[in-house]
């Protein structure tokens, strides 16, 4: 078999290419080629160390990155996917073993939800979502804790609750002959624990393992890792430790640690040469993540242009924000197509105001992983009760309203009869209070999930135009006209519109690039997020969110904060982020 060289690796490259035998880290930095090394890695055990293709399996985190390494890697290996369709594969196989039929089913996001609310109809509290036990018991998942040991790793008021559905959850699933994602790593460890000579068959089978993004693992994902790669111990990691921004999801950053203790031979390399940014771009990235202290930290270099300075941009409010970036965009766009320019945030409450600055100067965007503001379920859901206030025949409206639930359609009329003859005189906020309260409407999300917490900051900035405009007809006539824009865009994109200015979170942003990237309102309480500023593990993680952010952009980086900012239904005075280099508070 012809040997390859690899003339067009830098030196780092190389080297985390040419380690073959034995554990290895590659940290790689952001924009450094990680994929291309994983891909000549193999190319190098196959073309010139001669092992067989069928021997080695490479995990990605998503279908898209395993798409995307089959297209690149030219040989036919044991396995590129996923850790759950990875796992599915061997229960599929070897299930049998621990009494897991060949033909089960995996539950999705909304089978799981239905089964939860068939348990919870015989329970008289009301006051958790499907979603809230969902989460908990995909986390005691995630920490390979089974029901029966629930109560012995939680003791908070809620856990003898979740305890009792989590097992009342496993025996319906039972009973279906179905899985979900969680338990597809959970099941397939404890084939491996209980079958030993199954383990070794895969062992023997797999010699060389290699893991991308490992920053995201989770304990069950790590701890498959460590027992499929434990016997011949070829296992490569690659990741940016950071670029880790979802410990929310279960993701451990500590997994770093416990693999070099686990595999205390390991190699790293790291991987700091940049191929996407400006060193302008570089130096403010690195002047930013340098300030964490609990995982390690690459200073990346690039051979492009040096580049323009970091633009800052201080507005004297939200809305001044979004015109300076609107008319940057526009000034932009002469030579540049919309969808080289991303424009990132750290809530989805904040594109309200990006959104309609954008409408009303004609700029076409795109959302990405998210719904335009007036769209989202939840604001939907309140403008149909006030869009009741005024017009009790409304059978939209009504339709809605009813699907929320029985019991806050009749809380809701008996509302409508007190307060119909004061709806002219009230304000908008406080129809919007009154809703709330006699319905219990908040009460269906719980602000410890973080998609609940979301969907609550959304309210709140619904409040902030209803401050804005306290008569309830002016509000309803504000919201119908942004509506009205939004289905003109719309058939301006259907009937060949220019593609839009990317919008998303900077939790959306990860693994994108752009040209022309924005990120907007860098402010204390924003970013770093409320909840994350008395927490150091949490303040590090918003800091290497930041990171990442600053990261997506090629050409032109841009930053813009408020001085005064009216979100989430008030008007605050705003400090401009502790990230952009003043003294930490």
């Amino acid at each position: 078999m012809q040997k390859l060289f690899f003339n067009e690796l830098n030196k780092d490259q190389l080297e985390a290419v040419s380690f073959a035998k034995g554990p290895a880290i590659i940290l790689a930095g952001a924009g450094s080629g990680k994929t291309r090394v994983l891909v000549y890695k193999v190319s190098n055990l196959v073309k010139n160390l001669n092992i067989l293709p069928s021997e080695i399996v490479m995990i990605t985190f998503t279908n898209k990155a395993a798409t995307e390494m089959k297209d690149r890697v030219k040989f036919r290996l044991g396995y590129i996917g996923t850790f759950h369709s990875f796992c599915a594969k061997i229960l599929r196989i070897d299930g049998t073993s621990i009494d897991i039929d060949r033909k089960f089913t995996i539950y999705d996001d909304s089978d799981q939800t239905d089964v939860v609310k068939s348990i919870l109809k015989n329970f008289e509290t009301k006051k958790f979502t499907a979603g809230y036990f969902l989460n908990r018991i995909s986390g005691a998942k995630n920490q390979l804790i089974p029901a029966k040991n629930y109560l012995n790793y939680f003791s908070d008021y809620n856990a003898p609750l979740v305890a009792e559905v989590y097992a009342k959850y496993q025996k319906i699933l039972e009973k279906n002959n179905a899985l979900d994602f969680d338990d597809l790593i959970m099941k397939v460890i404890d084939l491996f624990l209980k079958k030993g000579e199954i383990l070794d068959k895969y062992q023997n089978r797999y010699k060389y393992l290699m893991v991308d993004e490992f920053q995201d693992t989770n304990y069950a994902q790590y701890y498959f890792t460590k027992l499929l790669g434990g016997k011949y111990k070829n296992v490569t990691v690659v990741g940016d430790f950071s670029q880790s921004i979802y410990s929310w999801r279960g993701a451990d950053i500590k997994n770093l640690e416990k693999f070099k203790s686990d595999f205390p031979d390991t190699k790293v390399f790291n991987l700091e040469q940049n191929y996407r940014s400006t060193q302008k771009i570089l130096n403010f990235a690195y002047e930013v993540i340098s300030k964490n202290q609990t995982h390690p930290i690459l200073e990346l270099f690039t051979e492009n242009k040096e580049g323009d300075e970091v633009e800052f941009f201080a507005a004297e409010n939200e809305e001044y924000e979004a015109i300076f970036i609107a008319d940057k965009i526009k000034e932009l766009s002469v030579q540049n197509p919309f969808a080289s320019i991303a424009v990132l945030y750290r809530t989805n409450a904040q594109s309200r105001v990006i959104e309609e600055v954008f409408l009303h100067y004609g700029i076409p965007y795109v959302l990405i992983g998210g719904t335009r503001f007036y769209e989202r379920k939840e604001i939907k859901d309140v403008l149909s009760y006030l869009r009741l206030l005024v017009n009790p025949n409304d059978s939209v409206s009504i339709e809605r309203v009813k699907k929320i639930g029985k019991r806050k359609w009749e809380e809701f009329k008996d509302l409508y009869e007190k307060i119909k003859n004061q709806v002219k005189i009230k304000e908008t906020n406080e129809l919007m209070d009154d809703v709330f309260h006699s319905t219990g409407y908040l009460k269906l999300y719980n602000p410890d999930e973080e998609d609940d917490f979301a969907r609550l900051e959304n309210i709140k900035e619904l409040r902030s135009v209803a401050v804005a405009f306290p008569k309830l007809t002016d509000f309803l006539e504000q919201v119908a006209l942004v509506e009205t824009e939004y289905s003109v865009e719309e058939k301006k994109a259907k009937t060949g519109g220019k593609e839009g200015v990317r919008l998303m979170t900077l939790h959306q942003a990860k693994g994108l690039e752009f040209p022309y990237v924005f990120i907007c309102g860098v402010e204390e309480g924003i970013l770093p997020h409320a909840r994350s500023i008395d927490d150091q593990f949490a303040l590090e993680e918003e800091r290497r969110l930041f990171y990442v952010g600053i990261t997506r952009a090629k050409e032109k980086l841009f930053i813009t904060f408020a001085n005064r900012r009216f979100i989430f239904g008030r008007r605050n005075d705003s400090v401009k982020s502790r990230f952009l280099g003043q003294e930490e508070l």
